[in-house]
Formats: structure tokens, C-alpha cells, sequence
């Protein structure tokens, strides 16, 4: 006897209908936007029941929520059940409703791809349970990419030729100045006092003098509130704000874009011959001389040494007597503002110096000591990773929520210099989120043992006899977190970078 074929039993795809609104505009009504985008859902799923596509009841309804971010009820309990393994396929009625942003739809993808789940757009006709529908999604998102890119070009473009234009597109507030409008308007009060600050300069001829003598007027620097209603600005002058403010071709009726300057359609608060006498009095000066000064004696602890009353940077200086020069650390917060500001007084360069050096080579002897490296250094690591690590969140929330302003401007043809604004705010905080997944990765790989730390440390008076002062410089950046000098009670605390210690036995 023949028996007939038993035929294949079709595997049951449990189907969960998204459904998401912009505005909570209409939801009242008996019959939504939402309704509609669940019946639609719903009809499509029947259209495949020989597939053995079954709709789930529970309702992933999203309304009065931005497709800019995943930052949405419905959207996370879907998610939730999709990691419990309780749908198979997603269906929309189109492919924005899951997310507006590029960067978010292709993390959502991602994880369907890794839960075995399946996307489908009822308008859009497509699925990416089939090849051909990976196809046409891959593509959708190649032109989302790609008009993204465009967009960027085009407001690029934009401020490239409003600045060409002599126009304002925004950037940091200036003393003398209001922005109203998208244009630069005189503040009488405000602009009297910036050409007082280019003739008091005149005057002393020093940045640091002319500092000293506008915070004794009670004069800061521009203050102004943002959007979100925090006040930014209103400091005491430095050598630095001064400068800035001083070299800033505005103030003569000027606009910079790059390295071109181009006539401004604002109004001058300082007059050209005005300007050009304090432009050829900082050159004269060499503002940047000190630099070179500083650098040409290989300090061995620049950039390391901190004063510990104020919690700044110590410079290196130097000084001619007699024919001889001395080398000394000062407080960089009273070079900057005058010495009578910082309770501690400036140290003796060498002393300083051998003092930092004879205490590395002691600690190589100490195994208790280097016990207390290894616990330091270990616990530094890990609280440096933890910051690292939610800095990197914090990074990519940002990068979700600017790509959804974007796009809504992008949409509603918004400001140029909100739009501007917020295309800055994505490059720089994709530029920062790849500068912590690369330090997170050296971090990790570069992690401490003790036993290193013992036998670098071992090694350190030999290996520093032979090298050259500007190894020397590079050793002692790369090994020392700070130095901590205490000048009014007399002390000094040596911290060690993290993973430092170990790169002594990686010198040649």
C-alpha cells in the first residue's frame, strides 16, 4: 500500500506590528494614524499566512514620540521582548516609523540580525527575511548615507559663502557685540569698553600688565546666556581671552572664514589704525617667544609639574645674571595674572629636577613601595576605563539625539546657524567617540603587573645614564602622571601614569 506524503509542517513567524507618531495631534480620535498603521500591518501579516506569519496581540504603540532617537515606551518594550525571544519579525508600515536616524535604524538592524529576527515595511515592500530584501534595504540605507553626507556638504557650502558674504553664521558671542536676528548689533556700552581695552594695551604693551589692569577695573570678558538658560563667560582676563580678543579682525568690520578675510556687514567698533598699531605691537612683543625660550633648555618636567596652592601648570622660565642663566618652575597662574596672586614661590629648575629623578630610582629598591605603585596604578586604570566607558555612552546618546535634530532641519529647512551649530556638534562628538574607543582598546592592553613594575623600575638608573636629554623629556612624559609641588609647606608628591611604568622595559 502507498502512503501519501505527510506535507511540511510551515514554522509559525510570530509578527509584532510597530506603530509610531511624531505629534500627539488627532490621537484622540476614534480612528488614528496609529489604527491605521496597525490595520495595514495586520493586513499584510494575512497576506502571508502561507508563510505561517501570525500577528502577536501585544501593541508596540509609540504616538506623540520622535523617530530621532529610541527613546520611546513601545520602542523599548519591543526591544525587551525581542531579546526575550518572543517575536520573529518586525513590521512596519514604513521604514521611518522605527527610527529617523541612520546611525540608530543601523544598531536596530544590527540586533534583529543577531536575534535571528526578520524587518518588514508593508509600503516600502521589502523584508529582510529574504535576500532580495536585505538587498533593497542595504540600498535604502546607502542613499540615506549618502544624502546625510550631502546634507553636511551643502551646509558647509552655506557658511562658506555667508561668511564670504560678510555675514554672521555664528560662533562664540563677542564683548562689544549683540546677535539679533542672525546679525551683529553694537552694544554702545559693551564697544566703548573694547576700545579701551586696545588702548590700555597700547599703554602697558604687555598682555599680562593689560590683564592685570582690566581685572582691577572689574572688567570680564563677554558674559551671555544660552538656550537652555546657563550663563556662560564673564571670566577674568588672561594673557589668553586678551589675545583672542585683541587679534580678532571683527572688531574692525571684518569677517574670517579659514584664512580669508572678507568685509563684514556689521559695524566697526575699532578703527583700523587703532587695530594695526596692537597687531604690530604683539609682534614686536613675539607673543610666542617664550615658548621657544622655554623649550630650548629640554625642562625635564614640562607639562608635568603643577603647583599645588593653585592647581595649575608650573612654566619653565629662565633668567640672565652675570652672564649666567637660571632655570626656574613658576606657577603658571601667577605668571599669567602677576605673582602676588599664588601663595607659593617658584623653584629652582635643577633642584626640583634631581629631587623628581633620585626619588624614582629609590622607589626601585622599596618592594613595598612598589606594592603601592601596582595598587595606585591598577585602581587608576580601572576608574580611568569606568569614566572612558561612560563617556563613550554619553558620546553616543548625543550622536542620536544631534542626528535627529539634523534631520528634522534638514526637513523643515531650519536656521542656518542652528543647522550649522548642530553639524559641528555631530563631527566633533563622532571625532571624540573614536578617540575613546582607541584609548578604551590601549588602556586595556596595556594594564599593569606588578612584576613589570618591579623590573622596569629596576632598570630605570641604568637606562636613564645613556639617554639623551630629549629621551630623557619623553621618558619622564610618558612615565609621570604629575608632580604635585606644595611650595608653601614644602612638599612634593610624585604620581605615576597608570600603565608608565611598564614602557621603561619597551625603550631601546
Amino acid at each position: 500500500m502507498i502512503r501519501a506524503a505527510q506535507p511540511e509542517k510551515i514554522k509559525t513567524v510570530r509578527c509584532a506590528i510597530y506603530t509610531r507618531k511624531s505629534t500627539e495631534d488627532g490621537l484622540e480620535q476614534e480612528f488614528n494614524s496609529l489604527d491605521a498603521q496597525r490595520d495595514a500591518g495586520e493586513a499584510y501579516i494575512a497576506s502571508q499566512r502561507h508563510e505561517g506569519w501570525e500577528c502577536i496581540p501585544t501593541m508596540y504603540d509609540d504616538g506623540g514620540y520622535t523617530g530621532g532617537n529610541l527613546d520611546r515606551p513601545a520602542m523599548q518594550r519591543l526591544m525587551a521582548d525581542i531579546d526575550a525571544g518572543k517575536v520573529d519579525c518586525v513590521v512596519v508600515y514604513k521604514v521611518d516609523r522605527l527610527s529617523r536616524s541612520l546611525m540608530d535604524f543601523s544598531r536596530v538592524m544590527e540586533k534583529f540580525d543577531a536575534r535571528g529576527v526578520a524587518f518588514c515595511s508593508v509600503t516600502q515592500q521589502f523584508n529582510t527575511a529574504s535576500s532580495m530584501g536585505r538587498l533593497i534595504l542595504n540600498v535604502l540605507l546607502s542613499f540615506a548615507q549618502f544624502e546625510r553626507e550631502m546634507i553636511s556638504e551643502r551646509t558647509r557650502d552655506k557658511i562658506a559663502a555667508a561668511r564670504r558674504r560678510g555675514k554672521w553664521s555664528g560662533g562664540m558671542p563677542l564683548l562689544g557685540y549683540n546677535v539679533i536676528e542672525s546679525k551683529l548689533v553694537v552694544i554702545p556700552e559693551e564697544a566703548e569698553r573694547v576700545r579701551q581695552i586696545f588702548g590700555v594695551y597700547l599703554e602697558h604693551g604687555s598682555l599680562l600688565e593689560t590683564a592685570k589692569e582690566l581685572n582691577n577695573r572689574g572688567w570680564r570678558t563677554k558674559l551671555w546666556t544660552t538656550k537652555k538658560g546657563r550663563q556662560r563667560g564673564g571670566k577674568h582676563f588672561d594673557k589668553t581671552n586678551l589675545h583672542t580678543l585683541l587679534t580678532n579682525t571683527t572688531y574692525i568690520g571684518k569677517i574670517r572664514y579659514r584664512e580669508e578675510v572678507h568685509e563684514g556687514e556689521h559695524q566697526a567698533i575699532v578703527d583700523s589704525p587703532l587695530f594695526m598699531s596692537v597687531q604690530t605691537r604683539l609682534q614686536r612683543n613675539g607673543r610666542g617667544g617664550h615658548e621657544k625660550a622655554r623649550n630650548q633648555h629640554a625642562a625635564l618636567l614640562r607639562g608635568v609639574l603643577r603647583c599645588k596652592s593653585c592647581d595649575r601648570s608650573m612654566v619653565h622660565t629662565s633668567s640672565t645674571k652675570r652672564n649666567r642663566r637660571y632655570r626656574y618652575y613658576v606657577c603658571g597662574g601667577a605668571q599669567k595674572r602677576g605673582h602676588a596672586t599664588c601663595p607659593a614661590p617658584s623653584i629652582p629648575a635643577d633642584q626640583i629636577e634631581t629631587f623628581v629623578i633620585g626619588e624614582i630610582k629609590a622607589i626601585a629598591a622599596d618592594a613595598e613601595l612598589i606594592g603601592e605603585i601596582y595598587e595606585q596604578s591598577h585602581a587608576k586604570v580601572k576608574e580611568k576605563l569606568d569614566d572612558l566607558t561612560h563617556e563613550r555612552d554619553s558620546q553616543i546618546e548625543f550622536l542620536r539625539s544631534y542626528h535627529g535634530q539634523a534631520e528634522h532641519l534638514a526637513i523643515t529647512s531650519g536656521p542656518l546657524e542652528l543647522v550649522a551649530d548642530v553639524q559641528t556638534r555631530i563631527t566633533t562628538s563622532e571625532r571624540r567617540l573614536n578617540e575613546l574607543e582607541e584609548q578604551i582598546q590601549s588602556l586595556e592592553s596595556k594594564a599593569p603587573k606588578r612584576v613589570d613594575i618591579a623590573n622596569s623600575l629596576a632598570e630605570f638608573d641604568e637606562l636613564w645614564s645613556t639617554m639623551k636629554p630629549s629621551a630623557r623629556n619623553e621618558l619622564i612624559e610618558n612615565l609621570i602622571d604629575r608632580v604635585d609641588y606644595d611650595g608653601v609647606a614644602g612638599t612634593v608628591d610624585i604620581h605615576f601614569h597608570p600603565t608608565g611604568i611598564t614602557m621603561l622595559g619597551q625603550q631601546p
